[in-house]
């Protein structure tokens, strides 16, 4: 396995990265994405990854329905790093992501190899990397108001959670955790993972909830899994 290069600042990154285009999963910083590979194509990614810097790029397609082999892609995904890896033996690997930075793709790149390469561009992302900006939300009242937004859809729809964890988790982790399991559709996903920051992705994670919580319960979905 090759050994993963420290990341202090965007110049860090490489600008060539493959990437795993699946729906509804965003990756944000230093949240923790499950794979479950099985693919020939994204087999072979994970084998290369694992061969150099453990780096892959998540990335949503913009119609998830296209069974084109190269659907359109959204402009903005989230950098990783495979910090868990398991060959369960049947064809499949189990990975964890654990996100790095943001990026944006300046271009598709051509390759030889089964998997799609992209240059990624991170300069509007650059606060990703930024120990100062992962401290609280500059808004207490912000938090308190998605906890009791999240509290009463958990409570509507009987759904159990460990509470106490989520009141002692910091603002990013919960935020940036609810962003990434909530089953919103591609779109909102997307827009939760382009907030520019912790604060402005709470405000919009608040507001889907409480438009789940104004619809009809039957068949209501929900933020968490």
């Amino acid at each position: 396995m090759g050994r993963a290069p420290s990341v202090h600042k965007v110049e860090d990154l490489p600008t060539r990265i493959a990437i795993f285009p699946l729906s509804r999963a965003i990756l944000l910083p230093r949240g923790q994405l499950p794979l479950n590979i099985f693919e020939p194509r994204y087999l072979a990614m994970v084998d290369d990854a694992l061969g150099g810097d453990r780096l892959i790029g998540m990335i949503q397609p913009k119609r998830p329905e296209s069974e084109t082999p190269a659907p359109p892609l959204f402009d903005v995904g989230g950098l990783g790093r495979i910090t868990t890896f398991a060959d369960v033996g049947d064809g499949r690997y189990r990975i964890t992501l654990t996100g790095l930075c943001r990026f944006a793709i300046a271009e598709e790149l051509s390759s030889v190899t089964p998997y799609r390469q992209v240059r990624a561009d991170y300069a509007r992302f650059g606060g990703d990397l930024d120990a100062e900006r992962r401290s609280h939300a500059a808004d207490p009242s912000g938090r308190a108001g998605l906890l009791s937004t999240l509290k009463a859809y958990l409570e509507r729809n009987s759904l159990a959670a460990d509470w106490e964890s989520i009141e002692r988790a910091p603002d990013e982790t919960l935020v940036n955790a609810l962003s990434m399991i909530s089953p919103f559709s591609v779109q909102e996903k997307q827009a939760l993972l382009e907030s520019p920051t912790v604060e402005e992705r709470r405000k919009v994670l608040t507001a889907l909830i409480e438009m789940a919580l104004a619809e009809p319960s039957e068949g209501d979905g929900g933020p968490v899994q």
